[in-house]
C-alpha cells in the first residue's frame, strides 16, 4: 500500500512539472515583457528597413534565437511591440540584416516568413 502511494506521488509530481513546463509560454519560464524588454536596443532598427542595427541589438537577438527562437517571433508580434510602434514585417528580418548565420530562416512568424 505504501509504495502505491509513493508511486502515485511520484507520477502526479511528474504531471505537475510537465504542466508547469508546457504553460510558460513562447519564452519559457521568462515573462514576453522581460524578453521584449531585452531587445529594447533594436527598437530602432524595427522601424526602418535600412537602419543600421547596433551591434548590442544583433548580440541580443543572436543570443534569444540561440536559446528560444520561437521567443523572438512571439516578442515581435505581441501586443508591446504593436504599442511601440514596432513593424513586424522589418522587426522580423533583424536577424537577416545582422548576419546571423543560424537564423531559423524560412519559418513562418505570425503572417510573416523569416528572411
Amino acid at each position: 500500500m505504501k509504495c502505491c502511494k509513493l508511486t502515485a506521488l511520484a507520477l502526479m509530481n511528474l504531471l505537475i512539472t510537465l504542466v508547469s513546463i508546457e504553460a510558460a509560454g513562447e519564452c519559457g519560464r521568462m515573462p514576453i515583457g522581460q524578453a521584449a524588454a531585452s531587445l529594447s536596443p533594436c527598437l530602432p532598427a524595427t522601424k526602418n528597413p535600412r537602419g543600421k542595427v547596433p551591434p548590442v541589438c544583433c548580440a541580443k537577438v543572436g543570443a534569444l534565437i540561440r536559446t528560444n527562437p520561437r521567443c523572438l517571433c512571439a516578442v515581435m508580434l505581441s501586443p508591446l511591440a504593436k504599442n511601440a510602434g514596432i513593424n513586424p514585417g522589418v522587426a522580423i528580418a533583424i536577424p537577416k540584416r545582422c548576419n546571423i548565420r543560424n537564423r531559423p530562416a524560412g519559418k513562418r512568424c505570425g503572417r510573416y516568413i523569416v528572411p
